[in-house]
C-alpha cells in the first residue's frame, strides 16, 4: 500500500502561476501613496490619476469608518478633502486636492509632543517663606 501525501506549494508559486503582480505602494512618514506618485516638494506629491481615482484608492487604503474625512475647500474649480489619521502616529492626516487639472497629496506631519511644563514648588499652608 503506497501512501501519497499532498505537499502544499508556497503562496508565491500560486501567485506567479496566475500571472498576478502585487504592487508595492510607497509609504512616506507612515502614509501610503498611490503607485506612480511623484514628489514635488516637502511632504507634497502629485497623484498619477484624477481626483476621483485618488479618492477611490484612499477609500480602500484608509476606510471612511476608521479614517474620517472632511471637505477643506469650498471654491469653484478646487476640490479638497482631509483624511484624519486617528492614531496621529507619524502623520496627522492627508490633504488631497485638485487644482489646475492636477491632483496633489500633502502629508500633514505629526506635531512633536509638547514637553510637560515644570511644576512650581508647592507651598504648604501655614509655613512662611522668605
Amino acid at each position: 500500500m503506497t501512501r501519497c501525501f499532498y505537499k502544499a506549494r508556497p503562496l508565491w508559486v500560486a501567485v506567479a502561476a496566475l500571472g498576478v503582480t502585487v504592487a508595492e505602494a510607497e509609504v512616506v512618514n507612515g502614509a501610503q501613496l498611490p503607485d506612480g506618485s511623484r514628489k514635488v516638494g516637502e511632504n507634497r506629491y502629485r497623484a498619477p490619476g484624477d481626483y476621483e481615482e485618488t479618492l477611490k484608492y484612499y477609500r480602500t487604503v484608509y476606510p471612511a469608518g476608521t479614517f474620517s474625512r472632511k471637505a477643506i475647500v469650498n471654491q469653484p474649480g478646487v476640490k479638497a478633502v482631509h483624511i484624519v489619521n486617528p492614531s496621529g502616529k507619524n502623520f496627522e492626516g492627508l490633504n488631497i486636492y485638485e487644482a489646475n487639472e492636477e491632483v496633489r497629496i500633502y502629508i500633514v506631519p505629526a506635531q512633536p509632543a509638547a514637553k510637560p511644563a515644570k511644576k512650581a514648588p508647592e507651598v504648604k499652608p501655614g509655613k512662611k517663606t522668605r
